[in-house]
């Protein structure tokens, strides 16, 4: 059974999360006996779009058509649908995202396709076509079947483990017909969020709230961050009082992260704010107060002063 992998690009380079999205597809190839087809819409290298077969792509299919370059909906999706009608896909598999969910749905309404996602394991295939998802902000899981003669899968971002080989994905150019209607709304101006690493796709966050006082005490966690490599965040409530900007608020409401690494700085823990980093492998709580809500979603917790504790750790991080 044929399975497509639509996997996305960022600034030329495949994204972390596509990849695994490669990998998975790469299984369930495996288990039903297909092979593995990527599909890439925008600029990148050849060289790049090779790497997908480190992760088990035999070809990819490239619409690098200088009009796809900034992100279109409508129009990524019209060549979804034609990457699925050249390779007779019935498994379409991609990372969970803002673009990839929407780019999807509209492929998915065409095909009268199933569509899930948030997926965290293989499917099971011994009575039909199941697949586990993680639901209710990550608070628990369901069993799902699909049913449907075309099938779409959106991987839960660090829900799978990869491994790299040598291999080398051949790379085939994928152009197709547009209709000039479809770039009708266009992309006037793309104002990217400050920061060396992009919060969605970090693998260590180091994140604050209103126990580090204010934006003028903010130095330590900086610091912390970048001795580890890691993007910043913060709770609403500091991204309301402007301490911090909008785009590093991790919740309910703003960015939903899924890291290796999660380490909370001055946060309370309330419900909302666990919704979004719950789904982080390992939670770091650092705050003075025994009794915050948090230490009790933590794998570690540290009872102490932010500003006497994060000096401490940043030491340490260097010192290794």
């Amino acid at each position: 059974m044929s399975v497509l992998v639509y996997i996305e690009l960022a600034e030329g380079s495949i994204k972390k999360t596509s990849f695994e999205a490669i990998f998975y597809a790469s299984k369930v190839a495996e288990m039903t006996g297909g092979s593995v087809t990527a599909l890439a819409i925008g600029e990148a290298s050849a060289a790049e779009l090779g790497k997908a077969g480190n992760y088990g792509a035999a070809k990819v299919l490239h619409a690098g058509d200088s009009s796809l370059f900034q992100s279109n909906i409508i129009a990524y999706s019209k060549v979804l649908l034609e990457a699925v009608s050249k390779t007779g896909a019935k498994i379409i598999v991609t990372a969970k995202s803002s673009l990839a969910d929407a780019v999807t749905a509209r492929a998915a309404g065409a095909l009268k396709a199933g569509v899930v996602g948030n997926v965290t394991e293989l499917p099971d295939l011994s009575s039909g076509f199941k697949v586990k998802r993680s639901i209710f902000s990550g608070k628990a899981f369901a069993l799902t079947q699909i049913s449907s003669d075309i099938k779409v899968i959106a991987i839960k971002k660090n829900a799978i483990s990869t491994v790299e080989t040598s291999s080398e994905a051949a790379v085939e150019s994928f152009s197709i017909s547009l209709d000039a209607s479809v770039f009708d709304a266009k992309v006037t101006e793309t104002v990217k969020a400050s920061g060396a690493v992009s919060l969605p796709e970090a693998d260590l966050v180091v994140s604050g709230g209103r126990g580090m006082k204010g934006p003028e005490h903010w130095q330590p966690l900086l610091d912390l961050a970048e001795a580890l490599g890691a993007a910043t965040a913060c709770s609403k409530p500091v991204s309301d009082l402007d301490w911090r900007p909008h785009h590093e608020h991790v919740g309910q409401t703003g960015v939903k992260v899924a890291p290796n690494l999660y380490i909370a700085c001055g946060i309370s823990g309330a419900i909302q704010h666990l919704a979004g980093v719950n789904s982080s492998k390992v939670i770091v709580v650092i705050n003075k107060d025994p009794e915050a809500p948090f230490f009790k979603a933590a794998d570690y917790g540290i009872v102490g002063d932010v500003f006497d504790v994060l000096p401490k750790l940043t030491a340490a991080v260097k010192a290794l």
